[in-house]
């Protein structure tokens, strides 16, 4: 009898099953920017970090926007992760720096009207983050984002299920919105894991080959290289067409798509 190997596809989300919008205000300017990546944001700093608030965004709206957003996080138990990093932080040690920061909840809503002008009326991934300049013990930007599936997504999901590859999603974001995010593409959410780091999705993977399954990893960002480097087959999608790609993480990269339905075509 011919044994049959399990498949499994691990997605990322935003660029990958999203096409994400976002805005970030640079605290030490004011100045809004929306075509920059977080992510490249974080590398251009020695010591920064991306730290996911696990909250939803429209909570934000009725508070006294000069309301300190530490004091929000801590009075209220907000939980929060660390999706990406520059170099190794704790939460204890990213804890520390919110509860002496003087950033205001009107630096996150601040970005709401640019946020909508781009997606009106949009729910889908509305989140909101902080990237953390450690070595200055400050908020140096805040981050809201949006998104709306790019148009093959749920078609690609049913037919990679039909066929017997299970499918996962790995994501930064926040466990609110990855959870539902796999009801509208009918994940499973067992198999969705939120602000999951750029060690934790190459966990996820490894996890998946210990459990005897052969694993696509599909990204588009830096920290979904250590998952490319784990995984039997590596996919960098370039659909998210809101920069470049560069080519060290196109080097990581066994197979180069422009379009998600396109995994149906590679063989793994």
């Amino acid at each position: 009898m011919i044994k049959m190997t399990k498949k499994a596809i691990v997605f990322d989300n935003s660029g990958t099953l999203l096409e994400r919008f976002r805005v970030i205000k640079d605290l030490s300017t004011g100045e809004f920017i929306t075509h920059v990546n977080s992510l490249d944001l974080i590398d251009s700093c020695l010591n920064a970090a991306l730290v996911v608030l696990q909250f939803n965004t429209n909570r934000l709206k009725d508070l006294d926007p000069n309301t300190l957003i530490s004091d929000f996080v801590l009075e209220n138990n907000i939980d929060f992760d660390i999706s990406y990093y520059s170099t190794d932080v704790s939460k204890e040690e990213i804890k520390a720096i919110l509860e002496k920061d003087t950033a205001i909840i009107k630096d996150i809503t601040d970005t709401f009207p640019l946020l909508k002008e781009r997606v009106p009326g949009m729910e889908l991934c509305n989140g909101s983050a902080v990237i953390i300049d450690i070595e200055e013990e400050r908020i140096s930007y805040t981050i809201t984002s949006a998104g709306q599936l790019f148009s093959g997504v749920k078609d690609t999901i049913a037919k990679l299920q039909d066929s017997g590859t299970d499918v996962f999603i790995a994501s930064g974001d926040r466990s609110g919105d990855i959870r539902k995010l796999a009801n509208i593409t009918g994940v499973p959410e067992d198999h969705a894991f939120a602000t999951a780091s750029t060690d934790r999705k190459a966990e996820i993977v490894a996890n998946l080959q210990d459990e005897g399954y052969k694993v696509m990893m599909v990204g588009d960002g830096p920290n979904d290289i250590l998952a490319f480097q784990k995984a039997d087959a590596a996919v960098l999608t370039t659909e998210q067409k809101d920069g470049d790609f560069p080519d060290k993480l196109k080097s990581y990269a066994d197979f180069v798509i422009e379009d998600i339905s396109e995994v149906l075509q590679i063989d793994f």
